[in-house]
């Protein structure tokens, strides 16, 4: 059906919504009925989940998003997002199926209210959880020469999340050309802003250099205002920052709203959509309703008439499939995994113009705080960016680059900084390709892990129990038996997927160097265990196998010949690169016949990786005997005489191989 009765759309399929008051009271009355429609429904039990109102925020909501006119511009919203995508889309019956719970929903029932997806509009029900993803787009756009602009637009409750001035000190110092859009209405979802802000709003844009800008939609010519401070800063190609007063005139959601009926009368009575109706003929404004009326009548029928949403079939797994792009293959003959990894990324940068390295410290002459991109950034240029100190904005630009098309690895200075990164990659980098087909986050996440160096127990963790269990995330964590250089080119170039990369710290000055080891077959039907293989070496006849990986493989390593030698046992050894998503096929042929297994990781391990191999091999019926063996569950410690006794060593593993023979 058509997008309204009223409105014609420009040349990307925007509304085309002018400044004249007769035409901002029909669309934004239009706007209004809508939430009122959608209201109606949710009283009626016809709602999918919950839904959040902008009643009274009409006119704030569409001014923004109706001055960007270019086909690059991206919006960027949050749980409070009707007005805005309505004004993007035009798309009433999309918007209305989908909080239906619809498959003629926009995303087919799949992000509900919060989470829409739509050409350049995104939307996510995490406060302040797109502001970072902002950053990247715009500075993506800034690179490609473009002349769009990215609306990151979050309600003043927002200006108590941290990211938010991550990403503000972000775009300042990238001088990206990102609008902050604050819709102040005086109150979150019941708790008033005078309670929870302080200092002044507009301060916070300024003391980061953002240009700032404070009307409210009160004005007579605010509408015009606005698209005045958009036509600005799109000439200027800096971030700015915009602060709308305004007043919400309904509840936050179904009917949470404990304001005094005195209050919202108020409010009520400076309504700037009442007062755009009062200054119009009243033959205009009934002509005017009784369109809108009809159309929304037009729209529930429609949207009532789709069937409900549903999987066919439901999705195993988010992952999509490798790439087959050829590719100059990485360096063997290599001193240490350091170099291996160096040079690696010098090939990525050197063949491939969307890469970019985002990471604190990259620059030369430092190269990092473990050396792996020494020599890179005189070479290449503003595409090895030295950023703040700012792990979850840094991870928010990387996801923004990467949906705008870029191959961006951030690096991580220590894996036990992961923890600030998790809204980012668990609601936002693996949410968006895993819920909306035409999305793609290509981001890779390199992190140096583990202990064994005395840097105690917040830089020497290894956190890869925690993040296989996040969906739709890949982790790697390679040993110097594989050729990491060529995991790392498979999982930037060839593998479209969020990717976190593991790098062991005691690895980097080992020499790469096979062994004897040979890869396993990668089952077809495990994703991604043909770019990230399983290794193996030893007897094909074991009266062990050791499954491990990273960096405790050495350690595994020197168990196995004290194993062979004193104890005369024939060993095997098992290393996987691939942690998740878990290639079990492979796995299970390798591993169902032996007739004894011991899992060995550095991280504490339960409910880890470890956990997840021997309940898919009782799973599967194996009958032999199973152990593992990782760190417990207590802080590991600085001091190296007390590290030593936590993490497992190889007199460890051979007791723990004896007690299971």
């Amino acid at each position: 059906m058509e997008i309204s009765p009223i409105f014609a759309v420009d040349a990307f399929g925007k509304p085309s919504i002018g400044t004249t008051p007769s035409e901002l009271f029909a669309y934004g009355h239009l706007v209004r009925q809508t939430e009122k429609l959608i209201l109606d429904l949710f009283g009626r039990g016809l709602v999918s989940g919950t839904t959040h109102t902008c009643l009274g925020q009409e006119l704030c909501q569409m001014s923004v998003v109706r001055a960007l006119g270019h086909p690059d511009d991206y919006v960027l919203s949050n749980h409070r997002n009707h007005g805005h995508f309505l004004t993007y889309s035009g798309n009433f019956v999309g918007l209305v199926a989908e909080i239906m719970g619809r498959e003629d929903g926009v995303c087919g029932g799949y992000g509900g209210s919060q989470h829409l997806a739509f050409r350049h509009f995104h939307s996510n029900g995490v406060q302040a959880g797109m502001t970072g993803i902002g950053v990247g787009l715009a500075s993506a756009l800034k690179v490609k020469g473009s002349q769009g602009i990215v609306a990151v637009i979050v309600g003043d409750g927002t200006l108590g999340e941290g990211l938010l001035y991550e990403s503000m000190n972000l775009a300042s110092i990238w001088n990206a050309p990102v609008l902050f859009v604050v819709e102040h209405n005086g109150i979150a979802q019941t708790t008033y802003t005078r309670d929870t802000i302080g200092g002044d709003i507009e301060l916070r844009g300024k003391a980061f250099g953002l240009s700032t800008w404070r009307l409210s939609d009160r004005d007579d010519d605010f509408s015009i205002q606005v698209e005045n401070v958009v036509s600005e800063l799109r000439q200027a190609r800096r971030p700015g920052m915009l602060v709308i007063d305004t007043g919400r005139l309904g509840p936050h959601s179904k009917g949470d709203d404990l304001r005094d009926p005195a209050e919202l009368e108020n409010l009520t009575a400076k309504d700037p959509l009442l007062a755009l109706e009062t200054n119009l003929p009243a033959a205009q404004v009934e002509a005017i309703k009784a369109a809108c009326k009809a159309f929304l009548g037009e729209v529930e029928r429609v949207a009532m008439q789709s069937a409900p949403a549903g999987f066919d079939p439901v999705p195993e797994h988010v992952f999509k499939p490798a790439l087959e792009i050829e590719f100059p293959v990485a360096e063997s003959a290599v001193p240490n995994i350091r170099a291996a990894l160096n040079d690696a990324l010098h090939k990525l940068l050197e063949h491939d113009p969307d890469v970019m390295l985002l990471g604190e410290d990259l620059h030369d002459p430092y190269g990092g705080a473990f050396k792996v991109t020494a020599g890179l950034s005189e070479k290449f240029k503003g595409r090895v960016i030295s950023t703040p100190i700012s792990e979850a904005g840094i991870t928010g630009a990387g996801i923004g680059l990467a949906m705008a098309g870029k191959k961006p690895i951030v690096e991580i200075m220590f894996a036990d900084f992961l923890t600030l990164c998790m809204d980012q990659i668990y609601n936002h980098a693996v949410k968006f390709p895993g819920m909306f087909a035409e999305s793609s986050v290509p981001i890779v996440i390199r992190a140096p892990c583990g202990g064994r160096r005395g840097y105690g127990p917040t830089h020497s963790q290894s956190l890869e129990n925690i993040f296989v269990s996040v969906p739709g995330l890949t982790v790697v964590f390679g040993s110097h038996r594989h050729n990491l250089g060529q995991l790392l080119i498979n999982a930037t170039i060839r593998w479209p997927n969020p990717t976190l990369f593991l790098e062991h710290k005691l690895l980097y000055g080992e020499k790469p160097e096979p062994a004897g080891y040979q890869a396993i077959f990668a089952e077809p039907d495990d994703v991604g265990a043909d770019q990230f293989p399983t290794l193996r070496s030893g007897s094909d006849d074991p009266d062990i196998t050791l499954l491990s990986y990273g960096g405790m493989l050495p350690i595994a390593e020197k168990a196995a010949r004290i194993l062979e030698q004193s104890e005369e046992l024939s060993v095997e050894i098992v290393a996987p690169a691939l942690l998740a998503p878990l290639p079990r096929f492979s796995l299970m042929n390798a591993l169902l016949h032996r007739p004894r297994i011991l899992v060995v990781e550095e991280a504490h391990h339960h409910f880890g990786f470890s956990a997840e191999v021997l309940a898919m091999l009782a799973e599967n019926g194996y009958q032999g005997k199973v152990a593992r063996l990782g760190t417990a569950q207590v802080p590991i410690a600085s001091a190296r005489s007390m590290e030593s006794m936590q993490l497992p060593d190889e007199d460890a593993i051979v007791a723990a191989v004896m007690d299971i023979l």
